[in-house]
């Protein structure tokens, strides 16, 4: 969707890995977009994986997205053949559906699984050497590639030490989190801690809970047991 208006729309999207991204792509099939939106560029780019690619702008009423769709004039040796197949940028896109569900950030990748698990484990959140969560109810959060996340009740959170902040993340298997700083004595941690208060359906369990970066808090301690500090984008 663009300018309110969906530029395509279909049930026969091919859904590609194209190296070196590290997210899927949709593909839609030259009949399924809106060629009367889509406006000729000089810009082309080069794929050793896909061949060359040619490039259009995206244009609807006041709405202009330059460069924003793409397609390949003939696919290279063993790659797939998407020379009849349209792809857009997703960020310059105004928004993006799976059936009616709204989709965020990329197209969800079919091999991630993110899972929810009740607790009775004692965890303890450490940072600048204050206890700022301890609860023996939270919610396991596992996903794929990515560190388990504890989800905290806020009654279980020094929520007093935590400021609200104007961030926002959108993840495309759980929806819009917000964040909180901490601030302890002297010491401030931004954006430390987040919350979905309205995830998508499948990770409702997470529903305005909170939880804490691994990375970057003092300790996360599980039934007494100091966690390793796991190292990933959000490391300091």
């Amino acid at each position: 969707m663009l300018g309110g208006v969906f530029v395509a729309d279909s049930s026969r999207v091919m859904l590609m890995w194209e190296p070196p991204r590290e997210t899927p792509v949709y593909y839609f099939p030259v009949a399924d977009v809106r060629r009367e939106l889509l406006f000729e560029s000089d810009h082309t780019r080069s794929s050793a994986a896909m061949g060359e690619a040619r490039y259009w702008s995206v244009r609807v009423a006041e709405s202009t997205a330059e460069n924003a769709a793409w397609s390949y004039v003939a696919p290279s040796a063993g790659a797939p053949d998407a020379s009849g197949y349209v792809a857009f940028k997703w960020d310059q896109m105004e928004a993006w559906f799976e059936e009616d569900d709204e989709v965020f950030v990329h197209p969800r990748d079919p091999y991630k699984r993110v899972d929810v698990l009740n607790s009775s484990r004692h965890v303890r959140v450490v940072i600048g050497g204050e206890t700022l969560a301890e609860t023996r109810r939270p919610r396991l959060l596992f996903e794929t590639g990515l560190p388990t996340r504890y989800y905290i009740p806020k009654v279980d959170v020094r929520m007093d030490l935590l400021t609200p902040t104007d961030s926002h993340t959108r993840c495309p298997y759980k929806g819009i989190a917000s964040y909180w700083t901490a601030r302890v004595g002297d010491q401030q941690f931004k954006d430390i801690a987040w919350a979905y208060p309205a995830p998508i359906p499948e990770c409702s369990k997470i529903e305005n809970l909170v939880s804490f970066y691994n990375e970057r808090v003092d300790a996360i301690y599980v039934d007494g047991e100091l966690q390793p500090v796991p190292r990933t984008p959000w490391s300091r």
